[in-house]
C-alpha cells in the first residue's frame, strides 16, 4: 500500500499521522508551500488554488487528488522502501484484456459459439460471465483465463497488485467484479484509459520503477518501461475478426492448459524474480536491487522463452 493510499481528509488524526513525515512543513515547505497534495485544485496545506500543470492527477486513488511532481517522486521512493523492508513485497501491474481474460460482444459470436450465452446465463460456470452496461442494449461475454484465481492468490503474497487497462473505468469495474469482487487483490489500484488514453506508463503507479514488474500481452503500449515488462502469450478464447484459420477454444469446447498456460508460466518467473530480489545479506542491500536488472540478467533458453509467449 502506498503512502498516498493512506491519505484521506476525512480519516481520523491517528491515520493521517502515517504520512506526516512526508508532508510536514519542515520537509515540504520552506519560504512557500510546495503544494504536495492537492484536492479538487486546492492545496491541502496552504489552501491556495493550484494549477493542474504543477502536478499529476491520481483520481483513480481518490477523486480530485493531485500530487506535485516532487511528492510523486518521494512517495514512489518511500512506498517501495517500506513495502520491501516491512512486507517483502514488490509491485505488479497486470493488464486485463488478453492477459487475464477475453471479452467479446454477444452479436459477434459465431453459430458454433452461441451455446456460451446459455452457459453463461445458467451460472453453472465460474469462468464465464454475461453482462451489459446499464442503459445500453449491448450484451458482452467475458471469459476468465485458466489458472487466474490461483495466479492472483499466489501473486498477492509477493506483490501489491495494480490493474491497468486500455478499457474505460466502467468496463474495468464490470470485469473486476468477476475477478475480484471483494477487492482483495486490486483494491482501488485500477488505472484505465480515463487516466491514460494512449499509452501505458508507470508514472501513474505509486512505486519506484526498480520494484515494479509489468505483465502484459502487448509490448508496444509500454514505450518507456519495456525493461519492467514480462510479455505474456495473448489469450484468445473467442473467435476474433471472423478469422477463418484454426478454431478458437470456444468452438473447440476446450481451453488453455491450467498448469502449462500463460499465467502458470509467468507465475514461475515472478517467483524467481521475487526470490532473487530479496536474496540479500542485509536490508541495506535492498536499496540497490532493481527488477529491471534481474529480468535482464535472467537468461532463458529459447525453449523457456517460447513457453512464455507461445
Amino acid at each position: 500500500m502506498s503512502v498516498v493510499e493512506n491519505l484521506s481528509l476525512e480519516q481520523p488524526r491517528a491515520k493521517r499521522q502515517r504520512i506526516e513525515p512526508v508532508i510536514n512543513k519542515s520537509s515540504s515547505c520552506s519560504s512557500r508551500c510546495r503544494h504536495w497534495f492537492v484536492r479538487y485544485g486546492i492545496c491541502t496545506t496552504c489552501k491556495s488554488t493550484v494549477d493542474k500543470s504543477q502536478g499529476r492527477a491520481f483520481d483513480y486513488l481518490s477523486h480530485g487528488l493531485q500530487l506535485s511532481h516532487e511528492a510523486v517522486a518521494v512517495t514512489k521512493h518511500l512506498t517501495t522502501l517500506v513495502s520491501c523492508s516491512n512486507e517483502k513485497k514488490l509491485h505488479l501491474v497486470l493488464d486485463l484484456d488478453h492477459t487475464l481474460l477475453h471479452t467479446t460482444r454477444a452479436p459477434l459470436l459465431t453459430e458454433a459459439e452461441k451455446y456460451l450465452i446459455q452457459e453463461a446465463a445458467s451460472n453453472t460456470r465460474q469462468d464465464l460471465f454475461i453482462w451489459k452496461v446499464p442503459d445500453d442494449l449491448m450484451v458482452f461475454l467475458t471469459k476468465l483465463r485458466p489458472f487466474l484465481r490461483e495466479f492472483l492468490e499466489e501473486a498477492n503474497k509477493m506483490f501489491t497488485i495494480y490493474a491497468y487497462t486500455m478499457g474505460n473505468r466502467d468496463y474495468a469495474k464490470f470485469v473486476l467484479d468477476f475477478i475480484d469482487p471483494k477487492r482483495v487483490y486490486f483494491g482501488e489500484r485500477v488505472i484505465t484509459r480515463d487516466e491514460s488514453p494512449y499509452m501505458k506508463t508507470l508514472d501513474l503507479v505509486l512505486a519506484h520503477e526498480r520494484g515494479v514488474v509489468i505483465v502484459d500481452d502487448t509490448r508496444d503500449v509500454w514505450p518507456d518501461h519495456k525493461r519492467n515488462l514480462i510479455e505474456i502469450s495473448r489469450y484468445k478464447y473467442f473467435r476474433m475478426n471472423n478469422s477463418k484459420h484454426s478454431k478458437p477454444y470456444s468452438e473447440e469446447k476446450t481451453d488453455e492448459s491450467e498448469n502449462g498456460g500463460g499465467l502458470a508460466n509467468v507465475l514461475k518467473l515472478l517467483k524467481e524474480v521475487h526470490c532473487a530480489f530479496f536474496r540479500v545479506i542485509n536490508e541495506k542491500e535492498l536499496e540497490a536491487k532493481d527488477v529491471r536488472l534481474l529480468l535482464q540478467e535472467m537468461e532463458f533458453t529459447s525453449v523457456d522463452k517460447e513457453s512464455l509467449i507461445r
